[in-house]
């Protein structure tokens, strides 16, 4: 009996108690007005011990690929037992439905099922799945609401599941172990050719950033100085195609010339040397955003 209690208690503390209590906030909403607020004071309604955090606010309005990549690129750095609540969701309203996941690496997501669980589903693995029940889990008294799913839905039913009000089999009724996913053009080689996808822009220098990382690269079995013929399009639309070197750093070309190197996630990506790559060339970035390398015959 006691062997048995002790060794629940370790698996208990295994889990720092704090991150059991852990909340991190997504949206479009901005911070200009009381969006955000609003859900916190759900939240703190629920309980007063939450540890509430934001991820950002600032993800373009309805822009469901960049909130899928900003969950892929912290939510692996909390603690299993954190709950993310994120909310960009263009389809309120619609039938889409609302859930929460749970990953294998012991998180827990909740947002509408609508493409932004694409990446965190992929890199962490889905454990289960399960819808809302809202006639349980909504905020009492808003029933009458159906345009701030954010407030009434999720901050409310993260927060009871963060504060342990609810456990994760108490949210609803499971689900497939599957989510809604974006496509997008996965890194991957092929005679003599890596193709991968633009993700995400570093902003502030222009750079453009991909997905294939430097295993993937490597197939190429290039050196610095090389040579690697660039093509990227949007859908069919061919916006670059051009001879870049490969570079390990900047200042291997000349000041305002491309090049082509591994940034520090070690992925591929392309520059100017103190210029703006993306703005000289009109790159974006998103699903449709392609790229492929081979070595320059």
């Amino acid at each position: 009996m006691l062997r048995s209690l002790s060794v629940a208690v370790m698996l208990l503390l295994s889990v720092p108690v704090w991150a059991q209590n852990v909340l991190v906030f997504q949206s479009d909403f901005g911070t200009s007005d009381g969006a955000v607020a609003a859900m916190k004071g759900v939240a703190v309604g629920v309980s007063a011990n939450l540890q509430i955090q934001d991820l950002t606010h600032e993800i373009p309005v309805f822009n469901i690929w960049e909130a899928a990549l900003r969950l892929e690129q912290t939510a692996s750095y909390w603690p299993a037992g954190t709950v993310f609540v994120s909310v960009v969701d263009p389809g309120v309203g619609t039938k889409r439905k609302s859930v929460v996941l749970k990953t294998k690496s012991g998180h827990y997501f909740v947002t509408p099922d609508n493409g932004t669980l694409t990446f965190v589903a992929e890199s962490l693995g889905i454990a289960a799945s399960r819808e809302i029940d809202e006639a349980v889990n909504r905020l009492k008294n808003s029933n009458e609401s159906y345009t701030f799913h954010g407030r009434d839905v999720y901050a409310y039913t993260g927060a009871r599941l963060a504060a342990g009000v609810i456990s994760f089999e108490e949210v609803g009724r499971e689900l497939d172990p599957a989510v809604v996913s974006i496509p997008y053009q996965k890194a991957i080689v092929k005679d003599g050719i890596v193709k991968g996808n633009i993700p995400i822009l570093d902003v502030q220098f222009g750079n453009v950033w991909t997905n294939i990382d430097r295993k993937t690269f490597q197939a190429l079995d290039l050196k610095h100085g090389d040579l690697v013929q660039v093509t990227i399009s949007e859908g069919d639309n061919i916006v670059f195609n051009s001879g870049i070197p490969y570079q390990g750093m900047f200042g291997a070309v000349e000041m305002g010339q491309p090049l082509l190197y591994l940034n520090s996630l070690n992925n591929v990506s392309l520059a100017l040397n103190q210029g703006d790559f993306a703005g000289k060339f009109s790159i974006q970035s998103g699903a449709d955003w392609a790229i492929s390398i081979s070595q320059k015959k």
